[in-house]
């Protein structure tokens, strides 16, 4: 998530072997603290797979993924996609079992989940990215007392140490928009976002002062949707579109304890269909800087 710093290869979000080489379970790819929900479910790929006489590198060839990936999905290592439980699914009797059980299953209560920190690699890869944020500062935007305060008020609560590397990942990752320069980086956000307040207005200055700053380059656009500007088609909530090196788009989208990285060609296509709509009715570059620097002017 972005609240919590946490990246796909593939043309289908991590899927299987693509050159014919076996793919290993790359440590960002790993959960970090393995969740009783993901050990019964690998256990019930497992069951499935024995049931059905086939070895893991077997199943791995029917689902197009790695006897590696089929090995660490059993183990509740890692989050099995949608494609896999799909092709899974298919190649173990079609009985609809994995498709009813993978909604259920959760990830441990600590550590960073999988998603975002694919979703971060393909960010230092994009050719371009957009955002739009309804609930906060985008994490690339934000003042490191604005990403001190998001995490000293998340639950559970984190320890100093905790804070603290959570606080240099944020910053790590901000430092691709200067060192990319070349890279668009569109962003939409809601004027409510920039209203409500944190620590003392010197605290909100500098903010402002750091969103202004950070979106002044020719390459980063900001957009903010007015407040009067009514209902939208992007209520659903916050999402992230980049696109890779090779075209393909992706989408990545999160709510709360969760997040979900998005490949499949139809809804990334309604996802920026959406973008696209609100990014008409918000206001211009222009606009946006004025407000903000009235916004900056008013406290």
């Amino acid at each position: 998530m972005d609240i919590a710093e946490e990246d796909a290869g593939g043309a289908e979000c991590g899927a299987g072997d693509t050159d014919g080489r076996p793919e290993q379970t790359e440590e960002w790819e790993r959960e970090p603290l393995p969740s009783d929900s993901l050990r019964t479910f690998g256990a019930f790929v497992q069951g499935l797979r024995e049931h059905a006489g086939l070895s893991r590198a077997e199943l791995g060839a029917l689902v197009q993924y790695s006897k590696h990936t089929v090995e660490s999905v059993e183990l509740g290592r890692r989050m099995a996609d949608d494609p896999f439980v799909e092709r899974a699914e298919e190649a173990l009797g079609n009985t609809g079992a994995l498709r009813k059980a993978a909604p259920h299953v959760t990830r441990a209560k600590s550590g960073l989940a999988a998603w975002f920190r694919r979703w971060a690699r393909l960010e230092r890869e994009a050719v371009s990215l957009s955002t739009y944020e309804c609930r906060l500062v985008p994490g690339l935007l934000q003042s490191e007392a604005y990403a001190r305060a998001v995490f000293d008020g998340t639950i559970p609560l984190r320890t100093d140490a905790e804070m603290e590397t959570q606080l240099i990942a944020r910053m790590q990752r901000q430092a691709m928009m200067s060192e990319r320069p070349k890279v668009p980086f569109s962003f939409i956000v809601e004027e409510h976002v920039f209203r409500r307040r944190f620590g003392d207005a010197e605290a909100m200055r500098e903010l402002l002062d750091c969103v202004l700053e950070r979106t002044a380059p020719r390459n980063v656009t900001l957009q903010v949707v007015p407040l009067e500007s009514g209902l939208h088609a992007c209520l659903d909530g916050p999402v992230q579109i980049l696109e890779t090196p090779s075209g393909q788009r992706l989408c990545y989208s999160e709510g709360q304890r969760n997040g979900r990285l998005i490949s499949d060609r139809k809804e990334v296509s309604l996802l920026c269909q959406r973008y696209d709509t609100l990014r008409s009715q918000a206001l211009s570059p222009t606009e946006t800087r004025a407000l903000l620097e009235r916004l900056r002017g008013e406290l």
